[in-house]
């Protein structure tokens, strides 16, 4: 692990991954983020969670999936992401701290499913993808709720995929960010500025991060 920005590829059963590491000095815990199943780690909560939170005691590894490193456009089935996740997870480990399992979208789902079995200290689910858009029948709860360590959801306000107040009752926290969509993104006419929103993303992450202990 080298300094800001290095990148590390990894050879995993699903094909080579990439991490790229923002460490922190001194470090307390490792924060291992993915992206979603159409992005990659340019998401605008990612980079802002990279530049908030090494200041804070807390490394950040940014984690590509193998289709991504690929070059596809697609995400694969989720289980072909959980063997992605599961191969990368000695490098995360590979520091010696705890690791807080996370990701946006997609990478939140391999987070929570694998959370347990890896031995993650937490999990951080950004954008936690409820249930698809327009149809709330089919619910991804339980493997929000299957987690199984502290779990932090950070989601935007009108995410068709799930809003704040669409989440069932259960043992994690949830932080609403105002305005925002999937991608929290927030329009051009809402009462708080994109920088505002993300600044409500990074303070809230920071604040769990410190209460984890």
């Amino acid at each position: 692990m080298g300094s800001d920005g290095t990148t590390e590829t990894i050879a995993t059963d699903a094909g080579e991954a990439r991490v790229t590491w923002h460490p922190a000095k001194p470090a307390r815990l490792v924060l291992a983020v993915s992206h979603g199943a159409g992005g990659g780690i340019e998401a605008r909560d990612l980079q802002a969670l990279a530049r908030v939170l090494p200041g804070r005691g807390v490394t950040v590894a940014l984690v590509e999936q193998p289709w991504r490193v690929a070059g596809k456009k697609v995400a694969p089935a989720p289980k072909t992401l959980d063997v992605g996740w599961r191969g990368i997870w000695p490098a995360l480990a590979g520091p010696g701290l705890p690791v807080i399992s996370g990701g946006r979208s997609a990478g939140a789902r391999v987070a929570c499913r694998t959370a347990t079995e890896l031995g993650a200290h937490a999990v951080l689910a950004l954008s936690f993808p409820l249930h698809p858009p327009g149809r709330p029948e089919k619910s991804r709860a339980e493997e929000l709720l299957g987690a199984g360590v502290p779990t932090l959801v950070v989601q935007g306000a009108n995410d068709p995929f799930g809003k704040p107040e669409e989440f069932p009752e259960g043992a994690y926290e949830l932080v609403e960010v105002p305005y925002g969509d999937h991608g929290l993104a927030v329009p051009k006419r809402a009462e708080i500025t994109q920088e505002r929103a993300l600044e409500v993303v990074t303070d809230a992450v920071v604040k769990w991060c410190a209460s984890l202990g």
